[in-house]
């Protein structure tokens, strides 16, 4: 997908929003353990209910690897489920030295062909240049996460006076573009994603925590939007579990419809 289309998606849906598809075996209503592939049926209806208001869903793989060659099949159905207007991320984390690299991002893009991929940059650019030779193909790379473990490494201050995911910024953004590369940015940083917004103006983020880890929507949106939004929000928990029972789906669409209509607000207060 380009981003071009990306945009017009997000103006159409008046909608921001990514639905990250975390299925825990553990967690999916009982009444769908009975079914063949219970992670695939459970995101089959996730993706039917709020499908009208999300921009791209996100896989969260660890989920799906868990289980092995069961947890792969299910995984690919779900993808060959997403409608191909819908943005689609395969949150692996993934980044190796340069060859490994290479078959992750085959992997990724050619055998089972997501739209984008989640990188760590800890190894530099040789693990990061294979995935973007992809035509149309995204690299979201980690730059400021909003897990508590952040704070060991990347406000850490180098030589220079810059913290270590500053420096991840501003090298990163001579690697990629912005079409083809987006930045991981927590949404539990506040005003820190007003920061990173000066250092990468035009590239998408891919915001997690709003919701469930207690990020807000009008924080991310006030310090994060650029004219075109250039926004992914993602919900996970607060949407895919919204629901216990065979209502699950209908509870999921309404939690999706209540965040795309506070994000349309937050589009027409920012963008346009």
């Amino acid at each position: 997908m380009t981003r071009q289309e990306l945009f017009e998606q997000i103006k159409i849906k008046q909608s921001f929003l990514c639905v990250g598809l975390d299925t825990d075996l553990n967690k999916i209503p009982s009444h769908l353990q009975k079914v063949a592939d219970p992670i695939f049926e459970f995101n089959k209806q996730i993706i039917d209910q709020t499908a009208d208001f999300a921009v791209a869903y996100k896989p969260n793989i660890a989920f799906y690897e868990a289980l092995g060659p069961k947890g792969w099949e299910s995984l690919q159905k779900t993808l060959d489920y997403i409608p191909k207007n819908i943005f689609s991320i395969a949150d692996a984390k993934r980044g190796d030295i340069g060859n490994t690299s290479g078959l992750y991002a085959k992997a990724f893009f050619e055998t089972m062909d997501f739209d984008s991929i989640t990188v760590a940059p800890y190894m530099g650019i040789d693990s990061v240049s294979p995935f973007l030779s992809y035509e149309n193909k995204w690299v979201i790379l980690l730059a400021l996460t909003s897990n508590e473990g952040s704070l060991d490494f990347q406000f850490s201050e180098l030589k220079n006076g810059k913290p270590v995911y500053q420096e991840v910024l501003e090298k990163s953004s001579k690697w990629g573009n912005p079409d083809n590369m987006m930045y991981v940015v927590g949404a539990t940083r506040g005003e820190k994603i007003g920061e990173v917004r000066k250092i990468v103006p035009e590239h998408f983020f891919l915001v997690p925590g709003v919701g469930a880890q207690g990020g807000s929507l009008e924080e991310v949106a006030k310090y994060g939007m650029n004219s075109r939004c250039g926004l992914l929000v993602n919900s996970s928990r607060g949407i895919i579990y919204a629901g216990k029972g065979t209502d699950f789906g209908t509870e999921a669409r309404k939690e999706a419809k209540k965040l795309q209509g506070e994000m349309e607000v937050l589009l027409n207060q920012y963008c346009y």
